[in-house]
């Protein structure tokens, strides 16, 4: 049988560990049907011949941890991403609101939480370029809001308003005046109700910007990481209608405390509905919790108290007995737990609400998730592989950046500092990883996050020898990391992440061989190519790319 398409002219890596390297592979009917000389004696008259130019065909990537509605959306809001002061935040604001008269909400996502002493953001500040209109921004990480007067106004927050339960308002220095900063779904999301809602048709256009720039950073494959009731829709009416989506998904439905067993409810449903309305392109068999928050906002969870605040642990989103009941709930519906745990007490009550699951619903194939694990106490790493938790990590996130220096440091101290983002540890101890973004916590495209893995490093080479070196893995671990190890968290470790007969043809085509490519520059190989399942949805040049952040 003739191939439909053959790609040569180049190094494929196929992604199994200590296989060869072949210079050719054939696709048939959206699925690899041979690799080297079987593929190349191939080729027929209606072929398509796919020059790699020099360059490597390798899996395509996908992100374990990531959110494309929301994401997408702030792409529209005021742009305060990479500004470099609050200062020029404000003014940011200040034109968009002159550009923007009739928004009754100004709203914008992705500052930098060092650039305020303490990450103390003054509500005043934003009120002397938007006095008459509530304009809310969002921290990079989304734990923190920035808010003016008049958005505290709104919500109802004053001196006498006591913290809420999940969250903290900050106050004035030396009076219980709220601030302007809030921290964590507590005190944000009475807030976030607030401001009116995109229409349908605005969040499925951001969805496809996003889904467009993941297609052109090689990947095929995420994990929609926070999916509230109105997103399942989204993504149907994305993937359903032309032009379709160029990625597949697995969608997480967020559970809160709130009321939680009165949503779980309709989650079997929605499931159902989500998988016979677009099968083969979406799954949604994932729930999404938040055991904490975020070291440096001070509220993630921790078992010691914060070297900077040594009466606080840090805020824990649910009580252990309820997050218990609530994972081992969803998880005898057949739902895999996907929970958000920084602080080492928050990975720990992680672990323990996922064991209890396990003890009471029995023994099957799980694969629950465990996001971030930013902070392990040594005792529960080998719990991890132990449990057949699947590790989310966020390499990126691994460098010693100004958040590391300003924030995260100086709250934990340096005998928790040194023990950050363990991935070559969770790796060792025979952990499943799997990679991901945050996006738009910080970029999606995983070129990024796969030098730092690599180096331990900022992109301009600081430390020398990297960051806790012990930690950095080699590059065919990383690759492996963000494609093989992602296709297990998806329970379709037989489909794809690795490039055999019978494997889905989802392939990213790169200007050059990674594994021979100087670490430190691995950012600016340009991704040249991508299908999905033989599907070409990205060739250089020819599509945009969304705007990447950073952390």
């Amino acid at each position: 049988m003739h191939a439909d398409i053959v790609f040569t002219g180049g190094t494929i890596r196929t992604g199994v560990a200590d296989a060869p390297v072949h210079d050719a592979l054939a696709v048939v009917g959206g699925r690899i049907s041979a690799l080297g000389a079987a593929a190349l004696a191939a080729c027929g008259p209606l072929t398509t011949v796919v020059d790699l130019a020099g360059g490597a065909l390798l899996p395509a990537f996908g992100d374990s941890h990531v959110h494309p509605v929301m994401g997408g959306l702030g792409l529209h809001g005021v742009p305060v991403r990479d500004r470099g002061s609050a200062e020029d935040i404000v003014e940011a604001v200040r034109r968009w609101a002159e550009e923007h008269p009739d928004a009754e909400w100004i709203s914008g996502d992705g500052f930098d939480p060092w650039l305020a002493p303490d990450g103390r953001f003054d509500a005043r500040w934003l009120d002397a370029a938007v006095p008459d209109r509530p304009v809310v921004l969002r921290t990079m990480d989304h734990h923190t809001a920035w808010v003016n007067s008049e958005a505290l106004r709104r919500v109802g927050y004053t001196a006498d308003t006591p913290d809420p339960v999940g969250g903290e308002i900050l106050r004035r220095d030396g009076s219980t005046e709220p601030l302007g900063t809030l921290r964590e779904f507590g005190a944000l999301s009475p807030v976030l109700a607030l401001v009116p809602a995109a229409s349908r048709e605005a969040q499925v256009a951001a969805l496809r910007e996003a889904a467009a720039g993941f297609a052109a950073a090689g990947v095929t494959w995420v994990q929609d990481a926070w999916v509230e009731p109105q997103h399942a829709d989204v993504w149907i009416t994305a993937a359903t209608t032309r032009p379709g989506l160029p990625v597949r998904a697995d969608l997480a439905f967020i559970l809160e405390p709130d009321g939680w067993r009165e949503r779980i409810a309709r989650f079997a449903a929605d499931r159902d509905r989500v998988e016979s309305a677009a099968p083969g392109l979406l799954t949604a068999r994932s729930v999404k919790f938040f055991a904490d928050g975020v070291i440096e906002s001070g509220t993630a969870a921790l078992l010691e108290p914060y070297t900077d605040c040594p009466h606080s642990h840090g805020i824990a989103n649910w009580s252990p007995q309820e997050l218990a009941e609530a994972v081992t709930a969803v998880d005898a519906l057949g739902f895999r737990p996907h929970i958000h745990a920084i602080g080492d007490g928050g990975v720990r009550t992680a672990l323990d609400v996922i064991e209890t699951a396990a003890r009471t619903n029995g023994p099957r194939d799980r694969r629950p998730v465990i996001a971030h694990a930013q902070l392990i106490h040594p005792a529960d790493l080998p719990r991890f592989a132990e449990l057949g938790v699947v590790a989310s990590l966020q390499p990126l996130w691994a460098q010693w950046d100004s958040l590391m220096t300003e924030l995260t440091l100086p709250r934990i101290g340096p005998e928790r500092g040194g023990r950050q983002y363990q991935i070559a540890a969770l790796l060792a101890s025979g952990a499943r990883v799997a990679f991901g973004s945050d996006w738009p916590v910080t970029a999606y495209e995983p070129l990024r996050g796969i030098a730092t893995a690599v180096t331990r490093q900022t992109p301009d080479g600081t430390p020398e020898g990297g960051w806790l070196p012990e930690e950095r893995i080699d590059i065919e671990t990383a690759l492996t990391a963000y494609s093989a190890g992602c296709a297990h968290q998806a329970f379709e470790e037989k489909e794809w992440g690795v490039l055999r007969p019978g494997m889905r043809a989802d392939l990213v085509h790169l200007a050059a061989d990674p594994v021979e490519t100087a670490p430190a520059t691995l950012t600016g190989l340009p991704v040249l190519g991508t299908w999905l399942a033989g599907r070409r949805t990205h060739e250089a040049g020819a599509s945009g790319h969304v705007p990447a952040g950073r952390r």
